[in-house]
């Protein structure tokens, strides 16, 4: 169950409310992929269908969600949230939560760092993924920035980040993953999420404001119109196919990929 809640953030003279939608559990164990989208909906578009497959298989995965869209040109933050929190349960996650950055004018310094930083020691994750490291929309490389560096600082234990009496514990994912947006760009790794693409679609429509409904009265967006749904279907066949798979994710990573074996990489 996903529900809204407050908390002032502190620490920074421009601190703002920070909405959270979040599980109700007694305390979060470490989660093995934990997702950063710049915008509620940008990690559905891209890397839905690798949380899917991932939560079918008992991996316990969040998203993190840096705004809340809230200068989108359909829709409402509020709406967004109720959105984001159908989505969450579709793609079957163990956590939501969204860091209240500001749509549009966040920046990648010391108060959002930190922002992330947090969410990083609480979540725990093995594995990181984030935005695209270059798109069309500036949040979503901003947002990529944001992310590479908090997962990196994370990990130092002289940056101090939680209250007073109870520090944080530094925590460094194993690596970080970029997912693909907007731009068309070559993935250095691509997940196979054939049988996966059906949930990944239910998730991206249980954002309904913000894409094709042909009752809607609100504006058209570059989103809003069913062949860009279309193209988000055909993009998934395009990746995938190069790897023999129906349908494939891609990703990019700013290190080059290790393995124990050639054996064990298709």
């Amino acid at each position: 169950m996903f529900l809204p809640r407050q908390r002032s953030c502190t620490g920074s003279p421009n601190a703002r409310p920070v909405k959270y939608l979040c599980v109700m559990a007694a305390s979060l164990k470490g989660m093995d992929v934990v997702a950063f989208g710049a915008h509620p909906d940008d990690v559905e578009l891209s890397a839905g269908g690798t949380l899917a497959k991932l939560a079918a298989q008992g991996k316990r995965c969040a998203i993190v969600d840096l705004t809340r869209g809230e200068l989108g040109t359909r829709g409402s933050a509020e709406l967004r949230d109720r959105e984001a929190a159908a989505s969450a349960a579709i793609l079957g996650l163990a956590h939501r939560e969204n860091l209240g950055l500001a749509d549009g004018f966040f920046e990648v310094n010391e108060a959002s760092l930190r922002q992330a930083i947090s969410a990083i020691r609480r979540l725990r994750p093995s594995v990181i993924l984030a935005n695209a490291l270059d798109d069309r929309h500036p949040d979503h490389g901003r947002g990529a920035e944001l992310v590479a560096r908090a997962a990196f600082l994370a990990g130092l234990p002289k940056v101090v980040t939680g209250p007073a009496n109870a520090p944080e514990p530094a925590w460094r994912p194993r690596a970080v993953y970029h997912y693909i947006q907007d731009y068309d760009r070559k993935p250095d790794v691509v997940v196979d999420i054939t049988g996966h693409l059906d949930t990944k679609f239910e998730a991206i429509l249980a954002f309904g404001s913000q894409f094709h409904d042909p009752n809607s009265e609100e504006p058209a967006t570059p989103i809003s119109s069913p062949e860009f749904l279309e193209h988000v279907r055909g993009r998934a066949t395009s990746f995938g196919r190069p790897c023999g798979f129906l349908h494939g994710e891609g990703f990019e990573v700013r290190r080059p990929v290790g393995t124990d074996s050639l054996l064990d990489l298709l």
